[in-house]
């Protein structure tokens, strides 16, 4: 007979690292001992007596570190790869060396900071060593990495220097890692990189042999990380964290930089240009509408983009975003063919070449210098598209998109207030961030209590059944919710919420979001099915049925531990262990012929 359905755990690219995590926690060394660490050679990679391989510590942090360099034959090269064993395709190498350089219509001069993302080259190797999975599990959803994307953080410096034929000296150090913490490794990279300029290699060798050490990133615990003689105090957020809220680090007598976050930019900064269409803007994001910053440097244009897909948090924006694009971009052609409707992206580019060559895109937002001045922005008006064809076009939001909502004036009067009153940035982006998060849950709340009634009634969950299906969602069925338990509950603002809604639904991400939420219920009925097993008396059960049955049952629960660990399912620890030993009772009321061989497929 057949206890339960055909079992849904399946081969998984990635297990669990226990091992590997425990000696992680045990990494902490104090922050003034730790900060006194010692260069290595870069090519060792014995065991270094914590349990770790040479560079597991770092490779949780980051792929790589490269030096990007001008050359005047060859143009952008990467000069230096650390560590040396670190693995890039010449496509990634091609894309990292471009974009690590400004736009040649850029002039910046002086050191300029800024943020990439670059499609990861298909059939790379994941690494056995690193950490990152294991602590995906615990970020916010807007925080985990894509393994599909690399972020590059940039540290460029461009300087007159008489001495070199071009007459300036040119060069970018960049981290390139999986992790989107751009204020984390802006800082990292201001600590470093004016260092670096001066010192060159052994400096950077220090680093990273630094960076090798640090704990592993673990969600929720405050983090020292100490690098080239200063120490970073931060803490990562956890998905159990009240959304837009800051867990406090305090500040220590022996630590040199505390971080109050590690992924936010300046929100305020960024939409300062065009505050007064915040609304309509979170609106095109939401709807993962195609949209192109054009600014006049990659600092400008990637701290935007950024702003933009951070305006919807805690939803995680599932379409592609570059924070800073340029014409010789892999999927340049991808991104401007004019062969089909523009993709669902957000670009932010320099060069003038993009204003010709992205007019027929639906949305475009030209925006001057990020600073703020000292007193209220004009109005800038909507235009349409036709008026972008000059290449000197004015600041502003080129769209014909009708927003959905009326605009919320409270919000910009609070805002133009705290300008008048010279209020910090800092303090009108917790405003700005504060408007956008309670916008976003308003229009998110119904439809999380909507999915929630998806979900199958605990009673009808049998330990001899397959878990039950969740209900489908009927689009129809959930505008029906709305009348009585829509945003208006919520939500001052008045408008067209239902077609909000409608074309929310055909999104990627309503599809993001919503798969993201379909795999999480299904977790959950996969963890309390395992609840309703552990519940019975299993060595009873098998007193009344056949060997065959009962070594089909062992080899079933078996499979269902492992997916619950592979998964990471949420099943109370008792609720294994209590398994773990329902099975063991099991086979030891076998025949020894039999135990010997199910004792041989738990060890494998």
């Amino acid at each position: 007979m057949a206890l339960w359905g055909p079992d849904s755990s399946g081969p998984c690219s990635r297990g669990p690292l226990e091992e590997a995590g425990a000696a992680a926690e045990e990494r902490e060394a104090p922050a003034a001992e730790a900060a006194a660490a010692v260069a290595v050679p870069l090519d060792e990679e014995e065991d270094d007596g914590r349990g770790l391989l040479r560079w597991d510590g770092f490779s949780a942090w980051l792929h790589c570190v490269c030096v990007v360099g001008f050359d005047l034959e060859l143009g952008q090269a990467v000069e230096v790869i650390y560590p040396q064993h670190s693995k890039l395709t010449d496509k990634e190498k091609t894309n990292i060396c471009y974009l690590s350089f400004p736009d040649s219509n850029s002039g910046c001069l002086g050191d300029t900071q800024f943020c990439f993302r670059f499609r990861q080259s298909s059939g790379r190797r994941v690494s056995l060593h690193c950490f990152l999975d294991q602590f995906d599990k615990d970020l916010p959803v807007y925080l985990k990495k894509d393994p599909a994307y690399f972020y590059g953080y940039v540290y460029f410096r461009q300087v007159r220097d008489k001495t070199l034929k071009r007459g300036y000296f040119q060069k970018s150090l960049v981290l390139i890692s999986k992790l989107p913490y751009i204020h984390f490794f802006h800082t990292v990279l201001k600590q470093i990189a004016p260092e670096y300029f001066e010192k060159s290699k052994p400096y950077l060798e220090a680093a990273c042999n630094d960076v090798d050490r640090w704990p592993a990133p673990v969600p929720g615990k405050t983090l020292y990380l100490p690098i080239m003689g200063v120490v970073m105090k931060v803490r990562i957020p956890t998905c159990h964290d009240k959304p837009g809220t800051t867990q406090i680090v305090q500040a220590d007598t022996h630590i040199s930089v505390v971080l109050s976050t590690v992924h936010e930019v300046d929100l305020f900064r960024c939409f300062f240009p065009v505050f007064f269409h915040s609304q309509m803007l979170w609106e095109l994001v939401l709807l993962g509408e195609p949209l192109v910053v054009m600014a006049p440097s990659p600092s400008e244009s990637s701290e935007t983009v950024l702003a933009l897909v951070n305006c919807i948090s805690p939803l995680k924006y599932f379409s592609d975003f570059r924070p800073y694009f340029t014409i010789h971009d892999s999927e340049f052609k991808e991104y401007t063919t004019r062969t089909q409707a523009p993709p669902s992206v957000i670009l932010g580019v320099t060069n003038p070449f993009f204003a010709k060559t992205l007019q027929h895109w639906p949305h475009i937002i030209r925006i001057g210098d990020l600073k703020p001045a000292g007193e209220i922005p004009k109005q800038v008006k909507v235009k349409k598209l036709k008026n972008l064809k000059t290449l000197d076009s004015k600041p502003g939001v080129y769209t014909s998109y009708k927003p959905y909502l009326n605009r919320d004036e409270e919000i910009i009067k609070q805002l133009q207030k705290g300008v008048q009153q010279k209020r910090p940035s800092e303090a009108q982006s917790v405003i700005l961030r504060r408007y956008f998060l309670e916008l976003t849950q308003s229009f998110i709340i119904p439809l999380e209590r909507y999915v929630a009634s998806l979900m199958p009634l605990q009673k009808s969950i049998s330990p001899w059944k397959s878990p039950p299906q969740l209900r489908q969602f009927l689009p129809e069925e959930f505008m029906k919710t709305l009348e009585k338990t829509g945003p208006q509950l919520t939500s001052r603002i008045k408008g067209d919420w239902i077609g909000l809604y409608r074309h929310f639904l055909k999104s990627p991400n309503f599809d993001g979001w919503f798969k993201t939420r379909r795999k999480e219920m299904t977790q959950k009925l996969e963890a309390l099915h395992l609840e309703a097993l552990c519940k019975e008396d299993l060595l009873l059960w098998t007193q009344k049925h056949t060997e065959v049955e009962t070594v089909d049952l062992v080899l079933k629960l078996k499979s269902k531990l492992l997916q619950a660990d592979r998964e990471h399912l949420p099943v109370k620890p008792e609720t294994m262990e209590k398994l773990r030993g329902h099975i063991d009772a099991i086979i030891l009321a076998l025949p020894e012929d039999l135990q010997s061989i199910l004792l041989k497929t738990s060890m494998t």
